[in-house]
């Protein structure tokens, strides 16, 4: 896990901003803790000691167990319809000015 760029310049450090969640309110929080941490302990050891931390920033930035239960719902109910347990595939879609 790099933090920092290979090669430093001015651009680096202007546009160093752009690569943080802190504008995403979901994971701002996550990615605070997580820095926290490294900062206290080192990339080295920060990350054997943070763990729980990391994953838990990594998971809020790319959702891959929210994709995981979706598919896994959606083929679900692809085997339900497939077997009869279901009769329409989807469900209806609300009226339309229902809101």
């Amino acid at each position: 896990m790099s933090l920092s760029p290979a090669f430093r310049s001015p651009f680096t450090d202007l546009t160093g901003c752009l690569h943080n969640f802190q504008g995403h309110p979901q994971c701002a929080r996550f990615e605070m803790n997580m820095i926290d941490c490294l900062e206290a302990y080192g990339l080295h050891m920060g990350s054997k000691k943070c763990k729980d931390l990391i994953d838990d920033f990594q998971e809020c930035a790319s959702r891959n167990k929210q994709v995981q239960r979706v598919q896994a719902m959606r083929m679900e109910r692809h085997r339900q319809y497939y077997f009869g347990d279901r009769k329409e595939h989807f469900a209806e879609p609300p009226k339309e000015d229902a809101y």
